[in-house]
């Protein structure tokens, strides 16, 4: 945003509402607060207050609640201006229009955290935190955005450019002040340091696979033979006829996805085609689009028919089974012939559950939910994870790291070494957006007596 512009935004979901939230930031804001509340003198701060908003013309538009935020307290580091009017979009559309005329412009998207990030408010994995938080689809993506808004990760590279710190200058000590009265020079001490600091970063750059499966949510594949319940089982999941349901084999042709939720987890479910070995035409080529789709999926739910013999799935299926992915629905535990199914994927958990009466499906979600934690799937909620763009930032800062310890090792120049280091901590910086050179001087000249 340019220098002294001021930027207003609808932060509130388009339509209608009983209250919407309209924020403007910029060196405006106590000055528009004075003119559209006509007050003689500056609100009070970060205290709401009811009034009517008037036009320029001087009519009143609405009765809104406003809060005036000086600079100091704000989100973004400028003064702030919100109003809370009744949610009509046309009362929204007046009063943005308002503003405009008044002289703010339309924010760009994002630009209310871009503004705080530039002030310092936040760093840049708080800001891209402000995004996950906004589109967390289950309380453990929830959970994570929370914890990366609160400056986890900021914290955590803060701790790892503090050991890089250090470990710079020591080197660059030993580099420029050779004639000096130093401590004599720890080399593995230092090495350790280096090869600990490494290992640590690759553990938490490999948390970024677990991004998409927090954000998006399990892909998860409904499988099995013709008439085990498939579709069925989708419906009675979802509480609704969502599935076309046929006593008729091979009625599910075309993939059906929704959502649903196991514990704390998004589950992006998704039924199929079933799927057996003697099959032509049309319906093979549905069990194809099923193998396909089945190659991407996170986790398996085979469904199969407790009251008929075990199924025999195609041979391109089986070795995708595995007892970290796969859950074993034994369906239609009503009928007379049901029997427990335990020599099916034997390694597998299993639950048992009748679509028809409802039994077992309250035992199937927590099995679900279960068998994601246990499995780690996804990890536990005390675990940070990282998005992509940090993880290539920790890896690169990881390969500088490694290469450091090469040229300790082999006693090569202490000069190549403190330069890898700098790069490492040149990565870790791009992390949350900046790197701070003169740092390491003050390390430097804080922990020895230079020039004494």
């Amino acid at each position: 945003m340019p220098l002294g512009e001021t930027i207003v935004a609808l932060a509130s979901p388009p339509g209608e509402s009983a209250i919407a939230l309209i924020r403007v930031s910029g060196p405006l804001c106590e000055h528009l607060a004075q003119q559209v509340f006509a007050l003689t003198s500056s609100p009070r701060e970060r205290y709401a207050t009811l009034g009517y908003y008037r036009g320029l013309s001087g009519e009143q538009i609405d009765q809104v609640v406003y809060l005036l935020y000086p600079q100091e307290t704000s989100f973004t580091g400028e003064p702030m201006l919100e109003i809370f009017p009744h949610g009509n979009p046309l009362i929204v559309q007046l009063l943005m229009e308002d503003l405009v005329a008044r002289g703010c412009r339309f924010a760009e998207p994002g630009e209310f955290t871009r503004t705080a990030f530039v002030a310092g408010k936040i760093d840049l994995a708080q800001a891209e935190a402000v995004a996950d938080l906004i589109h967390a689809r289950s309380s453990k993506a929830l959970r994570n955005a929370k914890k990366q808004l609160s400056g986890a990760l900021g914290k955590a590279v803060n701790e790892f450019s503090e050991s890089l710190l250090e470990a710079i200058a020591w080197t660059e000590a030993y580099i420029d002040f050779p004639e000096e009265d130093l401590p004599e020079e720890d080399v593995q001490r230092l090495l350790k340091r280096i090869e600990d600091l490494a290992s640590t970063l690759e553990t938490l750059a490999q948390t970024s696979r677990y991004r998409r499966l927090l954000n998006e949510g399990v892909q998860s594949i409904i499988v099995g033979a013709p008439n085990a319940g498939k579709s069925s089982f989708l419906n009675a999941l979802l509480g609704e006829e969502r599935a076309l349901v046929s006593d008729i084999p091979g009625t599910t042709r075309d993939f059906i996805s929704e959502r649903i939720m196991a514990g704390p987890y998004c589950i992006n479910i998704v039924d199929t085609a079933g799927l057996h070995d003697e099959s032509s035409g049309l319906e093979r080529l549905g069990i194809e689009k099923t193998l396909e789709k089945m190659k991407s999926a996170d986790f398996f739910l085979v469904v199969i028919d407790s009251a008929n013999a075990l199924p025999d799935l195609p041979e391109e299926a089986w070795h995708l089974f595995k007892p970290t992915n796969t859950l074993v629905v034994e369906n239609k535990t009503d009928l007379e012939g049901s029997a427990i199914c335990s020599t099916f994927l034997p390694d597998c958990p299993h639950v048992r559950i009748s679509v028809k009466t409802g039994e077992g499906l309250n035992a199937f979600r927590e099995t679900l939910a279960k068998t994601l934690e246990s499995d780690c799937i996804i990890p536990d909620s005390d675990t940070l994870v990282v998005n992509t763009r940090h993880a290539t930032a920790l890896r690169e800062a990881k390969a500088a790291l490694e290469s450091a310890a090469q040229h300790l090792r082999q006693g090569l120049s202490q000069e190549l070494m403190a330069c890898e280091l700098r790069e490492a901590l040149e990565a870790l910086g791009a992390i949350v957006g900046k790197v701070d050179n003169e740092a390491i001087l003050d390390k430097l000249f804080g922990e020895f007596c230079i020039g004494k």
